[in-house]
């Protein structure tokens, strides 16, 4: 059992945006497939709860990258579990080059429901036994719970279509945060150096349901040159399915 577990990627010509540099929405797709490798690793994989009737949610993600790397980069990246908060098991990642500077950090924290029911169950019983690797922590803010957000305007309508889909047959997470960037400024996004991404996941998207992207105006703030307040709202009842903010920076920003 490896406390730690660790992958190195290529960033490839699908990762990177115009300005060939990583997406965000690429880091997520690591950090999802890591976070999967591990815990297969761990005993807790999809075939363990599948056996017992459970499934893993993602219900918060963080993360954050101060340094977004070209085409052809060696991205390693590394996770942990962190132990347990109320209803959530918590996972952080450590992204890194290939000689080892880190370039960035993540906090998800990932809810057990029932498979039937889709009612939470407890952590602990999954999560006994397994490393919580304490004092080693990476984004220490991140993973936490997002307020609504006032002064927002629908910016797009997006429906949940076959790409979107992964093999839970729901929205796969990584999906929200390509709907997220493609509902801000391009230019933007382009020209930042560093960015982050917090989203919280709060009703599940099926194939074919529909939601209102709304967006508020960028405010700065924390060193931050535009940060981002977006929501997703489903079509036609309004619920929120999920919350994000995307700040987006420069390196010559402190």
């Amino acid at each position: 059992m490896q406390d730690i577990h660790e992958e190195l990627f290529k960033v490839r010509t699908w990762d990177v945006d115009k300005s060939d540099r990583l997406s965000m929405a690429a880091v997520y797709n690591y950090c999802q497939e890591v976070a999967g490798s591990h815990a297969t690793e761990l005993g807790v994989g999809t075939a363990y709860m599948q056996a017992n009737g459970i499934v893993w949610i993602l219900a918060r993600m963080s993360a954050v990258l101060d340094t977004r790397p070209a085409s052809g980069t060696d991205f390693v990246v590394r996770t942990w579990p962190r132990g347990t908060d109320r209803l959530f098991a918590i996972r952080d990642y450590e992204f890194a080059d290939k000689a080892g500077a880190v370039l960035g950090q993540g906090r998800s924290a990932w809810m057990i429901v029932d498979a039937a029911s889709f009612r939470p169950r407890r952590p602990e019983a999954v999560a006994q036994g397994l490393p919580t690797n304490e004092g080693r922590d990476s984004l220490t803010d991140g993973a936490l719970a997002i307020k609504a957000a006032e002064g927002l305007a629908v910016a797009a309508r997006r429906s949940v279509a076959y790409s979107d889909i992964d093999y839970n047959n729901h929205m796969n997470n990584a999906r929200y945060a390509q709907w997220i960037q493609d509902a801000v400024d391009p230019e933007a996004l382009a020209k930042a150096s560093r960015m982050r991404l917090d989203i919280n996941y709060l009703a599940e998207m099926k194939p074919g349901s529909a939601a209102d992207l709304w967006v508020g105006a960028p405010a700065s703030l924390g060193g931050w040159l535009y940060i981002y307040e977006v929501e997703g709202r489903a079509v036609p009842d309004g619920q929120a399915t999920f919350r994000a903010q995307l700040s987006l920076g420069s390196e010559s920003v402190s």
